[in-house]
């Protein structure tokens, strides 16, 4: 059967991811599939709106399917993930940008590729397994397929913190940093489902739950106000709270140039981003990535050998002349996108 399930049911195009086992990893076919049924539905005045989801208790999508890109990125094939992460950005943009509704129902892991797939949609709903996360900066990968613009969006210096630490978002946090819309028990998501068929969006209010990360906020955005991942990891070594340590700890554990990156893209992204100049600033990062970054061997240490204990290139703070020559624009690489794309 295939990994991705795509029909028409009713007044609704659906997509549903078919790869429980793998945690609905995304794959570069499945990205393509998943593009072409879009630019299919888009002028068939059958289809009023798309609904996307996954089969499976434990997962909406865990991200991207990394183990194909290090198989080929290690035998030197850079150009097939750059094609991916190309392609896959694209369709990124595409569903934030749809004429129709898209409806994405996001039960468990929902993470880096994921999050792409699921966290731009117009109407974003998460129920109690939920857990949103980017965790890419651990696997020497910044946060991409349009995170950062979510991230930059976040109230205060959240975004930073979640992109650097790559902390699970729960529903209610989810609903605070702005990756999710409404809260809806995973009981009521079949009836949704066959309303949202039938052709009607109505989602009905349900209260959300707690969100830890409110209750941070005022510790979160005194550290990461500062202007670089460096300045960060000072201030929270001043600090001799619970939350300064264990957010050192959690630095400690992540490619140190991807960290610094992510720092400086939300930081030349600003507080109100475009998604298409978020996903060419990320571009610009993971076009480079398995060449001249830490991410073929954050893969290795976690995926591949899992011995976690990755060799980073850098033991401490990145070289600002590396954060620089990683953000350069790209030339004529420079991520574009089609016409078709509002």
């Amino acid at each position: 059967m295939s990994d991705v399930l795509i029909r028409r049911e009713g007044h609704a195009g659906r997509i549903t991811l078919n790869r429980p086992e793998a945690l609905n990893a995304l794959s570069y076919p499945m990205c393509m599939a998943i593009d072409a049924a879009l630019q299919g539905w888009r002028d068939d005045a059958q289809v009023r709106l798309i609904v996307i989801d996954a089969i499976g208790d434990r997962a909406f999508c865990a991200g991207g399917d990394i183990a194909e890109l290090y198989a080929r990125g290690t035998a030197g094939d850079h150009a097939h993930g750059q094609a991916f992460w190309r392609d896959e950005y694209r369709m990124n943009a595409r569903i934030a940008a749809y004429p129709k509704p898209v409806v994405a129902l996001m039960q468990g892991f929902t993470m880096g590729g994921g999050v792409g797939l699921g966290c731009h949609a117009s109407h974003r709903i998460v129920g109690e397994t939920s857990q949103i996360a980017l965790p890419e900066c651990g696997i020497g990968l910044v946060p991409d397929v349009g995170s950062s613009a979510l991230l930059a969006r976040a109230p205060g210096k959240l975004g930073s913190y979640l992109g650097v630490t790559g902390a699970r978002m729960g529903p209610g946090d989810a609903l605070h940093a702005g990756f999710a819309d409404a809260f809806v028990p995973q009981a009521d998501w079949p009836a949704l489902t066959a309303s949202l068929i039938s052709g009607a969006i109505t989602i009905p209010p349900h209260l959300a739950a707690e969100a830890p990360l409110a209750t941070l906020r005022p510790l979160i955005d005194r550290h990461f106000a500062a202007p670089s991942l460096a300045a960060i990891t000072d201030s929270l070594r001043a600090d001799a709270s619970p939350f300064a340590a264990d957010t050192l700890h959690q630095i400690a554990r992540i490619s140190p140039l991807a960290g610094a990156c992510t720092i400086a893209i939300q930081r030349l992204l600003g507080p109100a981003p475009t998604l298409r100049a978020a996903l060419e600033l990320e571009y610009r990062f993971t076009h480079r990535a398995q060449a001249q970054g830490d991410f073929l061997e954050g893969i290795r240490a976690a995926i591949i050998d899992r011995d976690r204990n990755p060799r980073w290139a850098h033991s401490g703070p990145a070289p600002e002349a590396e954060i620089a020559r990683m953000l350069a624009p790209l030339g004529p690489d420079t991520l574009t996108f089609p016409g078709d794309i509002a």
